[in-house]
């Protein structure tokens, strides 16, 4: 059995300019701040000796490897992504930065949804990242269209009843 595994899909590279400056702010904080302190932990437990039986040494060299490669990671990403800093023309449609307010027709729920890019979504926010299902189906529609989309509970059904982007 081989350990390949098929590309991961592309993500869109789309980005609020909220979320590009907390990522920047990230970069920043592992670079300037947390980078160093590691570095230093990792060069006292290096100077105690024996580094084969010293569990400090291991955990800070492990460390060292995370923040190196989330660093690389968040150069690269920053880099690739657009900052999409205006709403569009057509205030009235959806797309992406727009908060959406949906009703559940089956059970007349009401549920508010802001379409931002993959790097910054937040369930907890109602933040839901422009690749997912429901901010595919979303996209161009309007108020009072209605929506069908198969999500991992199975199919829903949306009325779309209020779309506004928020001011940046």
């Amino acid at each position: 059995m081989s350990r390949w595994r098929p590309p991961a899909e592309k993500s869109t590279a789309l980005i609020t300019p909220q979320g590009h400056a907390r990522l920047k702010a990230e970069l920043d904080e592992l670079w300037r701040v947390r980078r160093p302190e590691v570095v230093k932990a990792l060069s006292a437990a290096a100077a105690e000796g024996d580094r084969s039986e010293n569990a400090e040494y291991t955990y800070r060299k492990k460390q060292l490897g995370e923040i190196d490669r989330r660093v690389r990671y968040l150069s690269k990403r920053l880099e690739a992504l657009r900052v999409v800093d205006a709403a569009p023309a057509d205030r009235e449609a959806v797309f992406f930065g727009a908060q959406v307010e949906l009703e559940d027709v089956a059970n007349g729920e009401l549920s508010r949804y802001r379409i931002v890019g993959p790097d910054e979504t937040d369930a907890k926010l109602g933040w839901i990242s422009i690749d997912a299902p429901l901010a595919r189906v979303l996209l161009k529609k309007r108020v009072d269209d209605e929506v069908r989309v198969e999500l991992p509970g199975g199919i829903a059904h949306f009325a779309i009843v209020d779309v506004s982007y928020p001011a940046t």
